[in-house]
């Protein structure tokens, strides 16, 4: 079920509480990146995640010099190397998680935020 306000909902099949999707991304910076020695730390996080019923998807992304960004809005695809935007700031990874409001997607955000040395970005999905 979706509403204008919240986004879509869908049953929680342990509680029968109303959950929330939200996209979390995570963010790195070119000129101060995160440190590389998270995975330990992210993997534990991640089986919290699934433990506690929060995990939907997640997924670390390569380097944005392997990026390809496609424009067909025009009469003929043109497709180009890289980031579709220049930034020192890239998208490095992504989550998924179902939350039942913003308030505990956003406690999560805050510990992941710091367990992998990055920034990170909460949107519900509409």
């Amino acid at each position: 079920m979706t509403s204008p306000t919240t986004g879509p909902r869908r049953l929680d099949t342990t509680g029968d509480e109303l959950q929330m999707q939200y996209l979390v991304s995570v963010i790195d910076d070119k000129s101060n990146p995160g440190s590389t020695d998270r995975q330990p730390a992210i993997s534990a996080f991640n089986e919290r995640l699934i433990a506690e019923g929060y995990w939907v998807f997640a997924g670390g992304l390569a380097d944005t010099d392997t990026a390809t960004v496609i424009d067909n809005r025009g009469e003929q695809a043109v497709f180009s190397d890289g980031p579709f935007v220049e930034s020192k700031e890239y998208l490095a990874g992504v989550w998924v998680w179902e939350a039942p409001d913003l308030d505990v997607a956003l406690k999560l955000a805050t510990e992941a935020s710091k367990i992998c040395d990055r920034k990170i970005e909460v949107r519900p999905f509409q």
